[in-house]
């Protein structure tokens, strides 16, 4: 196939007119509207409208119809359900008219609540030579193309499944897939023509490919970028995987090209369907006509922008008269205990739940790292994973070691875990091998009845966590990360002194505690025990990267009792008293247990304190359990705890927890601002004092890190919510395994992205209410326009409706509303629902 041939070049539209180089920035642009999705080994909340934030909500409503036939707000039903039950109101309507923002517009409440009693069609989806082709043909070329792009990338991509991993992952992806084309006759059987020959007269570069296709195709300068957006949604989550490469090479500092091979690819598809039909006349007539793209009329969605705005409005007046209620009182006296927690949502409830059991308790809010962005190095592998944030890179190393241990025998120790792994891994390879799998099963499958029963139905407790395998009960309560800086496979581990001195001070002052310190201090990260679950690092901490905060909490405590440590804090100025000490702990989220770490360091005039810390954290356990119950469809009539726990075990439990489903406010303020108040497991709450900010470097790191991150979470469950077909990932009871990367939804298809329906739905209702996240923070508004200004991924979230700032004034009331382009807007009386 000649590729280019002069007597067969289109002449409906000027193809030359578009430059190489442009076409190649078009590529690039239309790969940077993919969010990235991370494998399922450290799966992290992702806001999938990322690479559409420079856009504002309406706007990106509008590309992602035309590029992925995707919805961004709930069916026009589901609001007029609540408009006519009052949830949502005609002030309301009338707010949201007032700010979003577009042409085509409403006029007023009524022209709104008129148009929702109508449901519209979505703007008809850009077309591909793929679509055309299936209309003229009656094949379903799009459906074929992405099940043999799903089978080649599963090869490609494959992280450890396969058991003979393909030579072809050496390959710039492109290459690979040139290669496996020219030998697969499946889409000449398939009707596709001489696929193997086409595939061979292909250029050999990716670029080369994208270049020659685009211009063979005839696309003028305007259509590149939305076309070749609209190829890669074809196969979205292939491409958002693709998209995650470049995300992580970006973190480094190093350059990849693997969504635009992946890019190439696709338009492979497109440009031998194109040589395909190109001599049928109605073919040709239709792919005239498809480009440029027509105008679409704005005014549906402007509709749909205003309903789902006066929705998010209607909570709002809920969340502001809840907070701006008459706060409790608090007492000055030194407490027992400070319990720091993760922001999540799920640590609200707990934390109520404690600061019920005992007065004498005091919560703190804190991105679960605890500011400590370490790679953890379990004992015996020369790598860890990332415990941060996923937009930022690992500041440290640390590596695991055994308490009280000598060199011999913790060589005895990593000797015999290696070999337990290896007889672990052949064991596996047996099972799973296609001539002894048969064998397996008629010799030891009767056996494994009992195993399949206790698990089925939540009766066993065998579940370890990973970090454990290989080793002996004995040795894994010894394990603790080493703090000191010591040499290892080249690099260098721990911190040195003075690096520990400096990051106890910023995470004090970050947590805005730098006094008052309590004789016992919690630090306690969180995780989630469940099984069969492939998403489940998606339920552990997202400020860990997708793993849980055990290693970062532990951390965070070794250094600060540091004797050396504290005796530069007080140089500094922080003051830690001698009887203070801080104590690593996991609050396991699915059963709101709790366990405490290297308890053997604690002295013993704190044995006391210890023993009622233990205490309040069953009584607190008890009460969380129980106020989650009322979600999770538990048995009043039985034991609430042990129904609690079994579902932990269930390995045919779809909804073990709920995660953070419900997630709509992210609040950073003193905890005084919001102690005692009934948030339902719906806020994140981060400790923050502006008074204590010097240059509002704390608050920037806020600003900047984690409410972007709550951002995410909050956007990716709004998102699996109102479109799951596009942004979540289905069924999870259909989900197949994939490369250990990523679930099919069945036997095929496409990789799934985002959350299963099982994570927002309990089979008769929604969980999580489709709200856009809403921001309160107490400090000078001066101080967040300065960062608004200074940072740009912060000014798109909120200068384009991704969520919402409120600020409190000094008594802690939410007194003013970011309005865009550093404008702020007054909180009417109006504007405030009865907390009641």
């Amino acid at each position: 196939m000649n590729v280019l041939p002069a007597n067969q070049m289109t002449d409906f539209k000027d193809a030359m007119a578009v430059t190489d180089a442009a076409i190649i920035a078009a590529a690039d642009r239309a790969g940077k509207r993919i969010a990235p999705l991370w494998p399922l080994k450290h799966f992290v909340a992702v806001n999938p409208f990322w690479g559409l934030a420079d856009h504002d909500f309406a706007e990106a409503a509008e590309a992602l119809a035309r590029t992925a036939g995707a919805r961004m707000t709930m069916p026009r039903s589901y609001y007029l359900d609540a408009i006519e039950s009052g949830r949502i109101t005609r002030d309301d309507i009338a707010a949201a008219l007032e700010r979003v923002k577009g042409a085509g517009m409403p006029a007023d409440p009524d022209t709104v609540i008129a148009a929702a009693r109508q449901e519209t069609a979505l703007p008809p989806t850009l077309t591909t030579v793929a679509d055309i082709a299936a209309r003229v043909s009656g094949k379903d070329w799009p459906g074929f193309i992405a099940e043999r792009i799903s089978l080649w990338a599963a090869d490609q991509f494959d992280e450890g499944q396969a058991s003979w991993p393909s030579a072809g992952q050496t390959q710039p992806p492109y290459v690979h897939w040139r290669e496996t084309a020219m030998v697969d006759r499946t889409p000449e059987f398939a009707g596709m023509g001489s696929i193997r020959a086409a595939v061979a007269a292909l250029p050999e570069d990716a670029d080369a490919l994208i270049v020659a296709a685009i211009k063979r195709l005839g696309l003028d300068n305007d259509s590149v970028e939305p076309y070749l957006h609209r190829l890669l949604m074809t196969v979205g989550g292939w491409a958002a995987y693709a998209r995650y490469k470049v995300w992580d090479a970006e973190l480094y500092d190093r350059e990849d090209e693997t969504l635009r091979q992946f890019l190439a690819v696709r338009l492979a598809y497109e440009l031998i369907l194109f040589e395909r039909y190109q001599s049928d006349a109605d073919f040709l007539a239709r792919w005239a006509e498809a480009y440029p793209v027509a105008a679409v009329d704005g005014q549906a969605l402007a509709i749909d922008a205003v309903l789902q705005t006066a929705y998010d409005v209607a909570w709002q007046r809920e969340l502001v008269g809840k907070l701006n209620g008459s706060a409790p009182a608090t007492p000055e006296a030194r407490k027992k205990v400070q319990a720091a927690f993760c922001i999540d949502v799920r640590s609200e409830v707990f934390r109520r739940s404690l600061e019920s059991v005992s007065p004498e308790v005091e919560t703190i809010g804190f991105a679960g790292f605890f500011g400590f962005a370490i790679e953890y190095i379990p004992i015996g592998k020369n790598e860890g994973g990332s415990q941060c944030p996923v937009l930022l890179t690992p500041q440290f190393t640390v590596r695991e070691t055994v308490r009280d241990a000598t060199p011999e025998e913790e060589v005895e120790i990593l000797g015999l875990r290696r070999l337990r792994r290896r007889a672990s891994k052949a064991w596996k390879s047996f099972k799973l091998a296609a001539v002894s799998s048969f064998a397996f099963v008629e010799t030891v499958g009767i056996s494994y009845l009992v195993k399949l029963v206790s698990d089925a139905t939540g009766l066993s407790r065998t579940v370890t966590h990973p970090a454990s395998d290989g080793l002996d009960a004995s040795v894994e309560k010894r394990l603790k990360p080493e703090i000191e800086t010591r040499a290892m496979a080249g690099r260098e581990t721990g911190f040195t002194p003075e690096q520990r001195l400096d990051m106890a001070e910023g995470v004090l002052k970050a947590m805005s505690m730098t006094s008052d310190f309590a004789r016992i201090v919690l630090l306690a990260g969180h995780g989630a025990t469940v099984v069969n679950n492939p998403h489940a690092s998606g339920l552990d901490c997202g400020a860990c990267g997708g793993h849980t905060g055990e290693a970062n909490a532990r951390v965070a405590a070794a250094i600060l009792n540091d004797p050396e440590v504290r005796a530069g804090l007080a140089e500094r100025g922080i003051h830690v008293p001698e009887d203070t000490i801080f104590i690593g702990a996991l609050h396991d989220t699915t059963t709101d247990e709790v366990e405490l770490f290297d308890l053997e360091t604690v002295p013993e005039s704190h044995a006391d304190d210890l023993a009622r810390l233990k205490d309040w954290l069953d009584r607190a356990g008890h009460l969380a359990r129980a106020e989650r119950s009322a979600l999770l469809n538990i048995d009043s009539g039985r034991e609430i705890d042990a129904q609690v726990i079994a579902r932990s075990q269930d390995w045919a439990q779809v909804r073990p927890e709920w995660g953070l489903a419900g997630c709509a406010a992210f609040i950073a303020a003193p905890r005084s601002r919001t102690a005692g108040r009934d948030l339902d497991g719906r806020s994140f709450l981060h400790n923050y004092d502006w008074r204590q900010d010097e240059n509002f470097a704390t608050l920037e790191l806020i600003m900047t890190a984690p409410m972007v991150v709550a951002s995410w979470i909050s956007l990716q469950y709004y998102g699996s919510t109102v479109d799951n077909r596009v942004f979540g990932c289905g069924n999870k009871v259909l989900h197949n395994v994939v490369g250990t990367l990523g679930v099919l939804e069945g036997n095929g298809g496409d990789l799934r992205t985002g959350l299963p329906w099982q994570s927002v739905h309990d089979g008769e209702r929604l969980i999580h209410e489709p709200l856009r996240l809403s921001v309160v923070i107490e400090a000078p508004r001066e101080a967040m326009n300065a960062i608004i200004e200074k940072h740009e991924v912060v000014r798109n979230l909120v200068d384009n409706g991704w969520l919402y700032l409120f600020a409190m004034d000094d008594s802690g009331k939410i007194a003013w509303r970011y309005a865009g382009g550093g404008e702020w807007e007054a909180v009417t009386r109006e504007q405030v629902a009865d907390a009641a």
